[in-house]
C-alpha cells in the first residue's frame, strides 16, 4: 500500500466532491496568499473547498469560493470576507502549463486539498477533466468492489 503524501495532522481541509466529479491528470502544489486572521481559522480548520476553483486571469493563478470562517475572536477593526479572492504563487513556468492545459485542451483548475508544509499553508491543485454520469457510476462501483474485496481478504485471514 502507498504511504500516505501529508501526515493526517498537517492537512486542513480535503475536497472530496472534486475526485467524485472530475478525472485529475496532474497535481500541483502551490503557496497561498493570507491574511493574519485566515491563518489563525486555518489553524482551527474551519475551511471549506467544497464550492472552490481556481481562475488564471493576467498571467495570475486566483482561489475563488474557498469559505475560510473567521474566529469570533478575529479582530474587530479588520472586515472579515470569508470568501474573498485570495491569490496562489506558482512558478512562471508551471502557470504557463496550467493555461496551456485550461485554454486548449478543455481541462479546468480545481482545489483538491490544503495542508500545512514547514510552517506554510499549501494548497494542492489539480488539472481535472468533468466525468459524465456513467463515469461517475462506474468510480462508485469500482470503489464497493475494492471495499468488498478487503473485507473478503480480511475474513480469509482469520
Amino acid at each position: 500500500m502507498a504511504k500516505p503524501k501529508h501526515k493526517t495532522d498537517n492537512i486542513i481541509a480535503v475536497n472530496k466532491k472534486a475526485r467524485h466529479d472530475y478525472f485529475i491528470e496532474e497535481k500541483i502544489e502551490c503557496g497561498i496568499v493570507l491574511e493574519g486572521w485566515e491563518v489563525k481559522s486555518l489553524r482551527s480548520k474551519s475551511v471549506q473547498l467544497k464550492e472552490s476553483y481556481v481562475l488564471v486571469k493576467n498571467m495570475e493563478a486566483w482561489l475563488l469560493g474557498a469559505h475560510i470562517s473567521p474566529l469570533p475572536s478575529a479582530s474587530t477593526h479588520k472586515s472579515t470576507d470569508p470568501t474573498r479572492t485570495r491569490k496562489l504563487l506558482l512558478h512562471k513556468t508551471e502557470l504557463a502549463r496550467l493555461i496551456g492545459a485550461v485554454e486548449r485542451k478543455g481541462f479546468t483548475l480545481v482545489p483538491l486539498s490544503m495542508y500545512w508544509k514547514k510552517g506554510k499553508a499549501k494548497l494542492e491543485i489539480g488539472v481535472a477533466k468533468g466525468k459524465q454520469k456513467q463515469d461517475k457510476r462506474a468510480s462508485i462501483k469500482e470503489r464497493d468492489w475494492q471495499r468488498d474485496k478487503q473485507r473478503i481478504l480480511k475474513q480469509n485471514r482469520q
